[in-house]
């Protein structure tokens, strides 16, 4: 289920952070699913407390977990409204214009996006294939 490398010099928190979010992307966790507890996941993962905390926290505030007093986390719907979909393609757009204005080819970005988006596409990370 996840993916813990301890020896990536990503934070333990961040890869807790994108296995979740992968999950739930991929279908994989579905819509008001309860998660484990963070004192569970932390012994599952075998990792500090506060990390998963700090992990459940983020997830939280970027919309794919919420809390109910008293019985947990769970996972919440997925955002898609329009607005925010156009804010991360104005993010990716931003992006390319640096690559661009630091001297990156337009075919070197164009090989590199191909390569992400065919490695979504293995993954069945994607929902549109």
């Amino acid at each position: 289920m996840f993916q813990i490398d301890l020896k990536n010099r990503k934070p333990i928190y961040e890869q807790i952070v994108e296995n979740y979010k992968r999950l739930i992307i991929s279908g994989e966790l579905s819509e008001n699913s309860k998660v484990p507890s963070i004192r569970e996941m932390a012994k599952t993962l075998g990792v500090n407390p506060n990390t998963v905390q700090k992990a459940y926290r983020e997830l939280e505030s970027s919309s794919y977990f919420y809390t109910v007093l008293g019985q947990g986390n769970f996972i919440a719907a997925p955002p898609d409204t329009k607005e925010e979909i156009e804010a991360l393609l104005k993010i990716l757009e931003e992006q390319i214009h640096e690559l661009i204005f630091r001297g990156e080819t337009i075919e070197n970005i164009k090989t590199f996006m191909n390569n992400i988006l065919e490695k979504y596409k293995e993954d069945n990370y994607g929902k549109n294939k």
